[in-house]
Formats: structure tokens, C-alpha cells, sequence
């Protein structure tokens, strides 16, 4: 099995930590490491190739976090453009080193947290094989333990194989208001959509072929690029989508493997509160200057040596930073990514 890991995210929902400049895949939020660094563990964990695809602006950086890693092992987007246009990109790249096209290739997140090692080994080995068996892409999805309105939901439809544990898709189901969110969980049918698949380079590119024609045609674009500038000019040119929008919820033959590990996306500042845990008020504190009266339920970080002090506050989130102060209700933190777009558009528009 071959490994991709996608490090092209700006972690715009845990600004002022992760900035475009220098999103949260590069920062050390949950050990001594970068989150990439720990994807990369988990990758060489189950595959023997591991590329990593990351937008320009990054790559020394990526670079610098992943020194066992030489030159040609890195696929660098001219810009981002989504993560369909990644995976075409990666499935050019892969195509082009002298792998077999049948192989299955394993899609990683590069900022997800997950703790369980062996059932993440143990999962994707199932997945590659039900893909190698069978020809298909095959998804990942994580068991929910609450009615989450951040997550897409995969709906299953019968198992396909229990002996592994692999279920047949019905169906995407975009993000849902709570309440239909609770009988999803209710029912037992639906798995959070977490972005992992795996496949093989002839199976995405017979599900291209059927379901994505234009993303068929920019892998056709991007192999006919004679030379670099040729080949940016060309990525440049592909429209920002993701790929669960493009290509897999139009996929009709797709299977799926509940995971057999912890996971955590790190979405917003509450996932990452849960991470780290709290003390005995339900706080989280980092930071050497910092004074607490009467304050529960909060998230509170101080990266600057400044002196912080926080009064009579409940479920809130103060973060600072040399790059802004964030002070907000916990359950309004999936806010903060619009937020921090519309900082980038003035530094921007200064510049």
C-alpha cells in the first residue's frame, strides 16, 4: 500500500494558533511534534511508499518537519486549489514513478489527532485489501459517539464482507441540523465522513472517467504538461473543490470500513480542549502570566508572556497570540475560520 498524506489545509477555525502562513498540520498543538509528524508515523506504520502533497508557500517547511523523507517523495501544488485537484495531482505524480496501477493508495489527513496506532494500522490493512480485491475505492468512517452538525455522515447499506467488517455505501449526508443528526445516531446506519479512502490509481481513474469528467480531464491536462511552468499555469487554471463534492458522493459502487481507532479532527477550539483535557473546573490553561477568578469551562492560552486575567467567564476561549487575541464563547469557536478569512483579505489587500 502507498501512502499520501494531504498537507494543503490553512486552519483557519484554530486562528490565531494556525495561521495561513503557518497552519496547524506544522504545529506541535498535541505533543512535542507537528501534527504532520505523527501522520507520518502512522503512515510508515502501513505503507512502505509515503508521499506528502503540500501547497508551495509550505513545502520547506513540510520539508523541514519530515527530514526522512527525500526530495521526490514531496508533490508541491503551485497553489491550492481543493482537495480533488490534489488527489488528481497525486494520482499523476504516483502514476509517473513506476508504481502498479492496481496498488491501493492510502489518503491521510495530515492534522487529524488519533492515539490508537495498531486499530489504525488495522483498519486501513482491511480497506486495502477490500479495494485490492475488489477494485473500488473504500472509505474510512469513524463510529459517532454525539450528534455532530460539523461532520458530513456516511449511511451504510448492508455489510458487503463480515468477516473483515466492510459495509456497502448508501449515501452522503451533508452536514445536519442537530436534531437529524440525533437519529443518525439513533439509528446506528451512519458513520462521520472523515476524509480517509483508499484506491488504487485505475480505480480513481475509472471512477473519474464515470463520474468526474472534468477532473478526468485535468489529469489528462496535467500529464500533457511538457514542463514546469506548463504544469503550474495548467493547476492553476483547475477550479477549488473538494474531492468529496467532485468525485466521491457521485461513486456508486463505494464500500466502507468503521474505524477501529480513536480520532479527532481538531476542527475547533473545543475538539482541541478534549485533546489536551481539563482540570477539575473544566479549564484548560496554558501560559506562565495567567490569573483565573471564577472562570469554568474554558480555554485559555497565552503565547506572548503577557499577563492574562480572566473574570466571572464561563465556556469561553481567549487565545494570544503574536499574530492576533481570539476571545470568544466556546460553542460560537466554528465562527472563528470566517473570522480569520477576513483578516487574511485586509493583510492581503494591505500588502
Amino acid at each position: 500500500m502507498i501512502s499520501v498524506i494531504v498537507a494543503g489545509g490553512s486552519g483557519t477555525r484554530l486562528w490565531p494558533l494556525s495561521t495561513p502562513s503557518y497552519p496547524k498540520h506544522l504545529l506541535a498543538l498535541t505533543g512535542k511534534r507537528a501534527l504532520i509528524h505523527y501522520a507520518y508515523e502512522r503512515a510508515a506504520a502501513i505503507s512502505d511508499h509515503i508521499y506528502v502533497i503540500t501547497e508551495a508557500s509550505h513545502a520547506d517547511v513540510v520539508k523541514q518537519q519530515l527530514p526522512d523523507l527525500k526530495d521526490e517523495a514531496f508533490i508541491i501544488e503551485p497553489g491550492r486549489r481543493g482537495t480533488a485537484s490534489c488527489i488528481v495531482a497525486a494520482l499523476h505524480y504516483i502514476n509517473n514513478q513506476g508504481h502498479d496501477p492496481k496498488e491501493p493508495i492510502a489518503f491521510l489527513a495530515a492534522d487529524h489527532y488519533i492515539r490508537d496506532t495498531a486499530g489504525f494500522v488495522h483498519s486501513f490493512k482491511i480497506a486495502a485489501q477490500a479495494s485490492k480485491q475488489e477494485g473500488r475505492i473504500v472509505l474510512i468512517g469513524v463510529e459517532p459517539d454525539y450528534p455532530a452538525t460539523g461532520f458530513g455522515y456516511i449511511k451504510k447499506d448492508g455489510i458487503f464482507d463480515d468477516k473483515a467488517f466492510v459495509f456497502n455505501v448508501d449515501s452522503f449526508k451533508e452536514k445536519p441540523e442537530y436534531d437529524v443528526a440525533k437519529k443518525y445516531i439513533n439509528s446506528g446506519n451512519y458513520l462521520w465522513n472523515c476524509g480517509y479512502f483508499v484506491g488504487s490509481v485505475q480505480a480513481f481513474m475509472e471512477a473519474m472517467e464515470k463520474h468526474a469528467p472534468d477532473l478526468f480531464k485535468n489529469y489528462d491536462a496535467l500529464r500533457a504538461a511538457t514542463n514546469k511552468a506548463d504544469y503550474d499555469k495548467t493547476y492553476l487554471g483547475f477550479e477549488n473543490n473538494s474531492i468529496d463534492y467532485a468525485l466521491i458522493e457521485k461513486v456508486g459502487n463505494l464500500l466502507v470500513v468503521p474505524a477501529n481507532f480513536d480520532w479527532m479532527d481538531l476542527g475547533s477550539y473545543g475538539d482541541l480542549q478534549k485533546a489536551f483535557g481539563s482540570d477539575e473546573k473544566g479549564n484548560h490553561v496554558k501560559g506562565n502570566e495567567i490569573e483565573l477568578e471564577n472562570v469554568e469551562n474554558s480555554f485559555i492560552q497565552d503565547h506572548e508572556g503577557k499577563p492574562v486575567a480572566v473574570i466571572g467567564l464561563d465556556n469561553v476561549v481567549v487565545v494570544n497570540t503574536r499574530d492576533g487575541l481570539l476571545v470568544t464563547r466556546k460553542d460560537l469557536a466554528q465562527q472563528v475560520g470566517e473570522v480569520s478569512k477576513r483578516f487574511s483579505k485586509k493583510i492581503k489587500r494591505q500588502k
